[in-house]
């Protein structure tokens, strides 16, 4: 069957070959059964995606030049993550600013994608979608720790527990409480989550 599609539409525009690609892997994603995003990789162009406003990982120049020669030498290895609640009918990325942002400005990569970016989609709210982009940052180990500061902070105002952001973000509770001090936040101290170890002295 999929042969059979393939051969009709050889001759196809690249838009069609997309729509193709995009509907025979949404398919065999639920034909599979296996609930991972990076099995359903679909085609978006690469103009309807933008960053977030909350990434904390920064990449200095020296790394970005070694990522573009990678992604030239090699071709993107892995998907970008997106959200599925659009921003003014755009894709907001989840993990994977600067690997778009060498494929959006590098004219070479920009031109062997045809325009499109490869990503897999999250279905989470805000506040998870922040969480999301500190593991996969912290997993790399390429995480700015006032950055991160301002993550849990967020979270914080979003009634998430000192208890939750640390079992999401992999913290224990003392790590969790240092990176609230270092956003300035007064209430850090008189949380009774820590009241057993941490006292407020006047």
């Amino acid at each position: 069957m999929i042969t059979q599609i393939i051969e009709q539409n050889k001759n196809a525009s690249f838009q069609r070959k997309v729509e193709i690609y995009n509907r025979i892997t949404a398919q065999l994603y639920e034909f599979m059964g296996l609930k991972h995003p990076v099995l359903n990789i679909q085609l978006i162009p690469l103009d309807r995606v933008e960053g977030n406003d909350y990434n904390p990982n920064k990449v200095a120049p020296p790394e970005m030049k070694l990522l573009e020669l990678s992604v030239k030498k090699d071709g993107l290895t892995m998907p970008i993550v997106v959200a599925a609640e659009k921003k003014n009918e755009n894709w907001v990325i989840v993990d994977g600013f600067h690997r778009t942002a060498v494929c959006k400005d590098v004219p070479e990569i920009r031109e062997s994608l045809e325009g499109y970016l490869p990503v897999t989609v999250l279905e989470k709210n805000l506040e998870s979608r922040v969480a999301s982009t500190v593991r996969h940052n912290i997993a790399r180990g390429t995480h700015q720790v006032e950055l991160s500061a301002k993550l849990v902070a967020f979270l914080k105002r979003n009634d998430w527990s000192n208890k939750r952001i640390g079992e999401e973000l992999g913290m224990d509770p003392d790590e969790v409480l240092r990176l609230r001090q270092i956003t300035g936040l007064a209430e850090a101290f008189q949380d009774q989550e820590f009241s057993k170890s941490w006292e407020l002295k006047q």
